[in-house]
């Protein structure tokens, strides 16, 4: 199941004219027998909301003054969720004749044409306020209060994610947490400008709308809307046409196989690090201790100490915790149990919330052997949001190859890795001729499409342009790889093997011979020709083509340039 939740707003989506109807309750009431939860965020206060509704029970929680209230129907508690509005504020308002004036907990509101009246007032007082629109309504907040920061505080009290949010509105402003939600949903009495910018808009108005929407979770997770479901895609590279080639946030599993050094790491770091940017939760499971640096996980596990299951478990019951299991205190032959233990806990975490939405296995081949019979036991016949990573595809258990339907290969013969995933999943693989990869090129190959292999290029992220840094900025290039100063016309011949000694020698040559190299474009030549650089070599270009520019000001620009993509000595 990938929505766990359904938060709908009150006035026009669930209710006409106030009131909601007996076939909404029915159908609220079916989402909750199906395990689902259900959040009401509504811009009305909260004991209004009460008089009118007497249903709150079949909701978690309520969402009441537009993000302002935190309400618990089952326990009854409310938690303000911005300051109180100031006496001083509510006089000059009422002295200024603006009627009507309703005064929450939080909120302050009352109809157009009174927002000039108010705004002159906010501005008057020097009051850090936002005043909120909806169908005429003139809504005043403290700032940064809105819907879906309401949205956001109850799901953290559930341990929910956003990405398992299913929202559906119909007015100005539900914009916010529509946003924040998964899938995005308009009943068909939306604003134009709502329904123009949501996933997905129903046939039906108001609670038949909602009632519509319910049927669709309840029988498939509302499938109907992925192939259109854009926003949420994971970029992966370039096409040769210049065309992106993504993922999907959900519904994939991949295997990433290729030789050492072929770029496995560069593209699997690329690919985690969009999914942690996007905050899909992620759990990576780490045999060498190569993520021990990977920033946007929390690594648990080293050479010393093996990592506990439910330490794991703890925390990824936080929604935007991501974690590395690092295994290198376990010994070989026991991480294969080990993973099938972790994987168990992984999998009965993700029937209760969703989560994580991705578990990554690198070293698959021996996390998953294809000698350990207990593999096929361990593994569902379908798992989606798994990362299997491996240089010996064949060597990984059918069980777990057979979760995939998405290569990507790199490295010596790529068209060799897909091969043998079809050959040991018994299935026919595609003709492919034998293909030479670039530095920084992929082979993809989207198995359940209709689409031939194709070839991409990497987009590299940051962490993989810091682990260049000893490289790149450390290492020794060689000697056909290095820049050479020479000054014109003389013996001049200073070689910089990296960018350490790059930057170093160019704050000691003289100006002639920066100058030389500068106006013949050789300094962005080189980091595109031998630091394989394209975004930076771009830059520098950019730099050497500006008139006007002195020598010391254009070397200050180039090493600033180069700081920006790599860490160098200060």
């Amino acid at each position: 199941m990938r929505y766990f939740v359904l938060a709908t707003d009150y006035d026009g989506t669930i209710a006409t004219d106030g009131q909601v109807n007996d076939q909404t309750l029915a159908a609220l009431e079916r989402l909750r027998a199906s395990g689902r939860k259900l959040i009401l965020v509504t811009g009305r206060q909260l004991d209004d909301l009460q008089q009118v509704f007497q249903r709150l029970d079949l909701f978690d929680y309520v969402v009441a003054e537009n993000g302002a209230l935190l309400y618990s129907p089952a326990s009854r508690q409310e938690k303000l969720l911005g300051s109180q509005p100031q006496r001083e504020f509510i006089q000059a308002l009422r002295d200024r004749h603006v009627e009507p004036l309703s005064v929450g907990k939080v909120i302050v509101a009352t109809w157009h044409p009174q927002e000039t009246t108010v705004l002159q007032t906010i501005r008057d007082l020097g009051l850090e306020l936002q005043v909120i629109f909806n169908k005429g309504a003139v809504m005043v907040l403290p700032s940064g209060i809105n819907k879906a920061a309401g949205l956001l505080a109850a799901l953290n009290e559930m341990k929910l994610s956003p990405h398992n949010v299913v929202g559906v509105g119909d007015a100005e402003n539900d914009h916010a947490f529509l946003k924040l939600s998964e899938l995005s949903v308009a009943v068909a009495n939306a604003l134009p400008t709502l329904k123009e910018q949501v996933d997905f808009v129903t046939d039906g108005k108001r609670g038949d709308g909602v009632v519509e929407l319910i049927d669709k979770m309840i029988a498939d997770d509302v499938s109907e809307v992925d192939e259109h479901l854009q926003r949420h895609k994971i970029l992966l590279g370039t096409k040769a046409d210049d065309s992106e080639v993504h993922i999907k946030a959900y519904g994939s599993s991949i295997l990433l196989a290729g030789t050492s050094g072929g770029g496995k790491s560069t593209l699997a770091t690329a690919l985690l690090e969009r999914i942690a940017e996007q905050n899909y939760q992620f759990c990576i499971i780490d045999p060498e201790g190569d993520y021990e640096n990977f920033e946007p996980g929390v690594i648990l596990g080293d050479t010393e100490r093996s990592p506990r299951i439910a330490e794991v478990r703890d925390l990824l019951e936080q929604p935007n915790q991501n974690i590395v299991v690092n295994l290198l205190g376990i010994a070989l032959q026991d991480r294969p149990v080990f993973f099938a233990e972790l994987l168990a806990v992984l999998l009965e975490l993700r029937s209760r919330t969703g989560r994580p939405h991705w578990i990554v296995v690198d070293e698959a081949h021996h996390l998953i052997p294809a000698s350990w019979n207990p593999a096929s036991l361990t593994l569902p016949q379908q798992l989606k949001g798994m990362i299997l990573i491996t240089v010996h595809p064949d060597q990984v258990a059918s069980a777990g190859l057979s979760l995939v339907d998405t290569i990507l290969t790199v490295g010596n013969s790529p068209e060799g890795n897909i091969k043998a995933f079809c050959e040991t999943i018994g299935h026919c693989p595609p003709q492919l001729t034998p293909q030479t990869l670039e530095p920084g090129e992929a082979l993809a190959w989207f198995s359940t499409e209709d689409l031939e292999p194709f070839r991409f290029r990497i987009t590299p992220g940051r962490t993989e342009r810091r682990r260049h840094v000893r490289k790149y900025a450390e290492g020794e290039l060689g000697e056909d790889k290095s820049f050479y100063f020479r000054r014109p016309h003389s013996q001049l011949n200073l070689r910089a093997q990296n960018l350490i000694l790059f930057t170093q020698i160019a704050e000691g040559v003289d100006d002639e011979t920066w100058l030389f190299h500068l106006q013949r474009g050789d300094y962005s030549r080189w980091l595109r020709e031998a630091i394989k650089d394209e975004s930076l070599a771009d830059k520098v270009a950019e730099i050497e083509n500006s008139d006007g520019k002195s020598a010391s000001e254009s070397r200050d620009a180039i090493k600033a340039a180069i700081a920006q993509y790599y860490t160098l000595p200060a």
